[in-house]
């Protein structure tokens, strides 16, 4: 190992020289209270940054074994130091300085969830940081006296104030933690509760704005309260008592005026897969974490997905037991979405009217009458709804303010109410009984089995001729894989763009166990069982803070909506 002396040497000695020149520093240097690690040098000062390290170990880190024994301690811990270390950065750091981004130390800024994350790693033994450095430069000459000041001024400023326990607010960092650790311990009481969410009284459902994801002003938002039928307690290992609303297993519509707080709890039902940030609102919102959102998806490629549950008889004998195509429909597109989730593994479905295909959803008795039986393909998710929960345990959750049909297959029926939820089941299904459907149930018999699918390794190479392999997130919703741009903006729950990063490498990654005989369900479960044995790092052969946890249901979806991908049904 180098010592702190030899890169001040070094960067005396580049100074004023080409930019290509810092290729020198790459290495490892000990410092007086960390290890540094310069792991790639950019080749100009307009390429993505250098890959830096530091670490600190525990003798002198000293974060006590309460903080990251245990899963949901350690991710918490994690998290915690990745927004110190972006809170230090902003603070010390004097940002830029020179040609492209000169003077920059950046690390993936994490939002209001909580997620295990490859830019800090903890262990009993050291905290690492791994983060971005714009080595600087004027013009694309080598500034080394600004990186001097980087690498001796600024950056161990940063790490004393993010990476070493005795400078951090021990209580804000130990309320983060039992936070997470309170919410995943809920999550796990959720099924034997005989639920698929909880939400807590006092939550802040509403977020600021369509662009801000913290929570409305509390002089705007309604503290949300439990209607007395489906209120329950659970006891807590931190916090103790609390009391929420508890959505049970089974079939649940939404239901309610517009702009009453119908999508809004729904939306916070669907991100109560992960933990959030004490402050948030939603600490103690939490869904079953196999809960996925589905909606329709005009113009997706779809497969091999065997959708003749829902959709038969195309005209032409267009076959839906392996259909495929370029360019679904929006009731294909929401067939195939299911049976995807379903064969990923979702235990529950949570379903916006806004955002469906009407046609799927339901064919009302009037409509029956016009266009018959005979010459409508499609069996509408009303009639299925019940066989998904008493075939296969899939619950439902559904926002439906605009066809009262949906009462016959209901087991409870929610009501917002000026963002108020009240239970409304027994006044929904006394209207059902003195208001009788005329409309007829077309199929809707047992579900049967879903149609697992062999992914061809050969149909997923991204490589551009013998180019080095390119796979990289663009924004939330969108990776670029080699030639091909997979479109996720119908992932919903995807949160953080470090997500999205991940899942591209993943895809790679699952290359690996496609042999032609195992299935998606297979190849992605051994992927998630690497990530849970070795962490992140697993999913690439470089070391790289830009990650964050993501579950199997996004890594799936995202391997289905590549549009080079082949399979074969088993």
């Amino acid at each position: 190992m180098k010592t702190a002396q030899d890169l001040r040497e070094a960067l005396g000695r580049i100074d004023g020289r080409g930019y290509a020149s810092y290729e020198d520093i790459a290495g490892e240097y000990g410092f007086d209270d960390f290890t540094l690690y310069i792991d790639r040098v950019q080749r100009d000062p307009f390429a993505s940054p250098s890959r830096v390290r530091v670490r600190v170990y525990q003798d002198i880190a000293g974060f006590p074994k309460d903080t990251y024994t245990g899963k949901s301690r350690e991710t918490a811990l994690r998290d915690y130091l990745a927004r110190a270390f972006n809170a230090a950065a902003e603070r010390f750091s004097l940002g830029n300085r020179g040609s492209g981004g000169s003077g920059l130390i950046t690390m993936s800024r994490p939002g209001q969830e909580i997620l295990e994350r490859s830019s800090v790693v903890t262990t009993h033994l050291y905290a690492e940081a791994r983060f971005g450095m714009g080595l600087p430069a004027f013009g694309r000459t080598v500034a080394g006296k600004h990186a001097h000041a980087m690498f001796f001024e600024e950056l161990p400023k940063i790490v004393r104030f993010s990476l070493i326990f005795g400078n951090l607010d021990s209580d804000a960092l130990h309320r983060h933690i039992e936070t997470a650790e309170d919410a995943d311990f809920l999550r796990n009481e959720i099924e034997g509760l005989g639920c698929v969410s909880f939400i807590a009284e006092g939550s802040v459902l509403p977020r600021a704005s369509g662009i801000d994801p913290g929570p409305m002003s509390p002089d705007e938002a309604v503290p949300f309260e439990s209607p007395p039928s489906l209120r329950m307690d659970v006891e807590l290992p931190n916090r103790g008592q609390i009391t929420g609303m508890g959505i049970p297993e089974g079939v649940t519509l939404i239901v309610g005026g517009g702009y009453h707080g119908k999508s809004t709890l729904l939306k916070a039902v669907s991100e109560g897969i992960y933990n959030h940030v004490p402050g948030d609102g939603r600490e103690f919102v939490v869904t079953n974490p196999n809960a996925v959102r589905i909606r329709a998806e005009d113009g997706r490629r779809i497969e091999k997905v065997d959708i003749s549950p829902f959709i038969s008889n195309l005209p032409y004998g267009k076959d839906t037991k392996s259909f495929s195509t370029e360019d679904a429909s929006g009731s294909t597109s929401q067939a195939a979405n299911i049976l995807e989730s379903l064969e990923a593994g979702a235990h529950v479905l949570l379903i916006d009217e806004d955002t469906s295909a009407t046609n799927f959803m339901i064919r009302d008795h009037r409509m029956q009458e016009l266009v018959s039986k005979d010459r409508e393909p499609i069996t509408p998710f009303i009639d299925m709804v019940r066989s998904l929960y008493t075939d296969m345990r899939v619950s439902t959750v559904l926002v439906m303010g605009g066809s009262g049909d949906y009462f016959d297959v209901a087991d409870h029926v929610i009501c917002m109410t000026d963002y108020k939820p009240s239970d409304v089941t027994s006044e929904a299904l006394g209207i059902a009984k003195r208001f009788a459907s005329e409309r007829k149930k077309e199929g809707g018999g047992p579900l049967g089995r879903v149609t697992d699918r062999i992914p061809l390794s050969g149909s997923l190479d991204p490589r551009k001729g013998k180019k080095e392999v390119k796979i990289s997130a663009k924004g939330l919703r969108s990776i670029h894989y080699g030639r091909q741009k997979i479109d996720l903006h119908a992932l919903e729950q995807l949160a953080d763009v470090c997500q999205t990063a991940a899942i591209g490498d993943a895809i790679e990654y699952a290359r690996r166990y496609m042999d032609g005989k195992r299935t998606l369900r297979e190849i992605t479960s051994l992927v998630m069982m690497d990530i849970a044995r070795d962490g992140l790092d697993v999913i690439s052969p470089r070391i790289s803070g830009s990650y964050a946890e993501f579950r199997k249901i996004e890594l799936s979806a995202a391997i289905n909506r590549l549009r080079m991908l082949e399979v074969e049904q088993k």
